[in-house]
């Protein structure tokens, strides 16, 4: 598969672009565990072009993990054409469109998946990106605005037209929001269309190595893209990369091992985000890391507000000491944990 004159293995698999979650550190652990593309969080247009210093922040990437997207979003053509220009500048590899965020703040207002109500303009704001950038454009939407407007296979080919290089798919509808189970039968139909040649991404409730094995095999995609799943899981993508290879399931890593991987993520986020932004963004991943450990609520309360480094990372490092006997999947009883 390629998307421009990038390369990808077979049966690609990408981390999705999550607001909140994709900052550098975790796109750089999503790297390490296997992910073929990272993507950022998504930026605003309008932050963009007023220099909004979080939007621009955004923009920071490191060819550690490339091949890397930057995904912006609006609901005006000028500020997307100019936005484009300026992620540009920041020399991603790839440039994304979001036509898929579902939040009412965004949606709400045209932009995400709130354009699909408004295909011609969706079409033509593709298009004055497209001609505005060298860096190939991508796009990632949904299904549809609701069951009764699922209008995806009519905007694949429109996107298509104007010149796209690559079109992910999240298998709901927007009314859905992250409700119920995803639809791949759209996104397999969108693939199998002789009239597409763009590479198909689909999305939405990957979370393991069968069920990406699956979604490659039943609906013919060229890649799969890991959402929620990844939520305390970077090494998700080690699991589903070995199964494809292996078809054997590789067992969840020990709470040292997640210790490990905890630790080493907090150092690269203070590495690239100095000592107290750093610490703050590890906030919205710790805790993730540990899900199922019994009686972890005091633990999990100092992991969301030590400020001080050291005594963070003795924290993490404690968590192997005192529930070193435990399965962070939840399944070993606290009767068999370190008595805390």
């Amino acid at each position: 598969m390629r998307i421009g004159d990038i390369e990808f293995p077979d049966r690609a698999v990408f981390l999705a672009p999550m607001e909140d979650v994709t900052d550098p550190s975790f796109r750089y652990m999503c790297k390490r565990f296997g992910a073929d593309m990272v993507y950022t969080e998504f930026i605003s247009s309008d932050g963009l072009i007023r220099d909004a210093r979080k939007s621009l922040a955004k923009l920071e990437i490191s060819d550690g993990e490339r091949p890397v997207g930057i995904q912006i979003y609006g609901n005006q053509i000028e500020p997307m054409v100019e936005a484009a220009r300026i992620a540009e500048s920041a020399n991603p590899d790839v440039i994304d469109i979001n036509f898929g965020c579902p939040m009412k703040k965004i949606a709400g207002r045209g932009a995400g998946s709130g354009m699909m109500r408004d295909v011609p303009l969706m079409v033509e704001m593709t298009r004055r990106i497209v001609q505005a950038v060298r860096k190939p454009v991508t796009v990632k939407t949904r299904l549809g605005w609701d069951d009764e407007s699922k209008n995806i296979e009519e905007i694949a080919l429109r996107l298509q037209d104007v010149g796209i290089a690559a079109l992910t798919i999240h298998g709901r509808t927007r009314a859905q929001l992250y409700r119920g189970e995803a639809d791949w039968t759209l996104i397999g139909k969108i693939k199998n269309n002789p009239a597409i040649h763009i590479p198909i991404i689909g999305n939405g409730d990957v979370d393991s190595g069968e069920k990406a094995k699956r979604m490659f095999d039943t609906y013919g995609v060229d890649a799969v893209m890991i959402g929620r799943a990844t939520y305390g899981r970077p090494w998700i993508f080690r699991e589903v990369k070995h199964y494809l290879a292996t078809g054997e399931t590789l067992p969840q890593p020990s709470v040292a091992e997640r210790v490990a991987i905890a630790k080493e993520h907090l150092a690269k986020s203070v590495e690239i985000k100095g000592e107290r932004v750093g610490v703050l963004e590890m906030r919205r991943h710790l805790s993730n890391y540990f899900k199922g450990l019994p009686d972890f609520k005091q633990t999990r309360l100092k992991l969301v507000t030590l400020t001080d480094i050291d005594e963070l990372q003795a924290t993490i490092s404690s968590i192997a000491d005192r529930w070193g006997d435990c399965d962070a999947s939840g399944m070993v009883p606290p009767s068999l944990c370190h008595d805390i």
